[in-house]
């Protein structure tokens, strides 16, 4: 992540018992077209919780609000988004302000 990031993209994933190798494939397939096809982006991340293995969290940095509503409004952004979230007993995700950096 960049030092100047100041606004994030990010997923809370559950993923479905067997699918943690596919949701992988998909979530590097998804977040390889956003940087390809989206302006505003600048990196992502997603981190495998060490005590759940089917848990992870998704980071993704924006120039700014507008680049990530942009992002989300694409027909890709539904489709590659979607796969991935079909993996998943559960997902909840959000849009955030760099409040504090230390």
């Amino acid at each position: 992540m960049t030092e100047d990031s100041r606004y994030w993209a990010s997923g809370n994933w559950q993923v479905s018992e067997g699918e943690v190798d596919e949701f992988v494939d998909r979530w590097r397939a998804f977040l390889t077209w956003t940087k390809e096809a989206n302006d505003g982006f600048l990196s992502a991340r997603l981190i495998h919780d060490l005590n759940e293995p089917r848990h992870f969290v998704s980071f993704s940095s924006w120039r700014d609000p507008a680049a990530m509503k942009e992002w989300q409004g694409k027909p890709e952004f539904a489709e590659l988004f979607g796969a991935c979230k079909a993996l998943c007993d559960d997902m909840s995700s959000g849009g955030y302000e760099l409040a504090v950096a230390v």
